[in-house]
């Protein structure tokens, strides 16, 4: 039976990823969905900012809570969008900042790129609940591909850039630090 060699900086990073990942589900599914309203703020938060930005450019918005799980918002004259807890990105946020602490670095560092990377993630979900309130708005026939692929993709390339991002970053700090030795 092969064991695992923890000296290999991929086996060690695979390893703490996949063990904080299991801590995260269990954290999230066991305590903080059930016993938080967490999710239903993250939610609202969203909803209350794309309504806000929206409003900014003229478009009149509403809202309403369909109940805990489920918020609603869209523009006058156009049925809303759904809103609930797999929607508010708080699983994005959070495998986000798992790879980062699973990934070698400068704990320094990562203090402050985990806050910055959730502040870019949330913006680009934000700015997707804007875009199905707006495709909602003027062509709903294409909500669902809209919703399924080009939000998906979006989302997903900005969280892959930011790892790109810290990777190189982190690759780039060692070998600075390695040079002073």
């Amino acid at each position: 039976m092969p064991v695992l060699n923890f000296n290999n900086k991929i086996t060690r990073f695979f390893t703490y990823a996949v063990t904080l990942y299991i801590a995260w589900f269990l954290l999230y599914e066991l305590v903080i969905k059930p016993y938080t309203t967490i999710d239903e703020k993250l939610i609202g938060l969203i909803i209350n900012q794309a309504a806000f930005v929206l409003r900014l450019f003229g478009y009149k918005t509403y809202q309403d809570r369909e109940d805990q799980g489920m918020q609603l918002m869209g523009i006058d004259g156009a049925h809303p969008v759904w809103i609930g807890s797999p929607c508010n990105a708080m699983t994005l946020f959070a495998f986000f900042a798992l790879f980062v602490l699973a990934f070698p670095g400068n704990v320094k560092n990562k203090l402050w790129f985990i806050p910055t990377g959730i502040i870019l993630i949330h913006i680009a979900n934000l700015l997707r609940v804007m875009g199905l309130a707006l495709i909602n708005y003027y062509a709903p026939e294409y909500l669902d591909f809209n919703h399924t692929y080009t939000f998906t993709i979006f989302v997903y390339a900005i969280i892959f850039s930011l790892w790109m991002w810290w990777v190189n970053y982190s690759l780039k700090q060692s070998r600075k630090h390695e040079q002073k030795i």
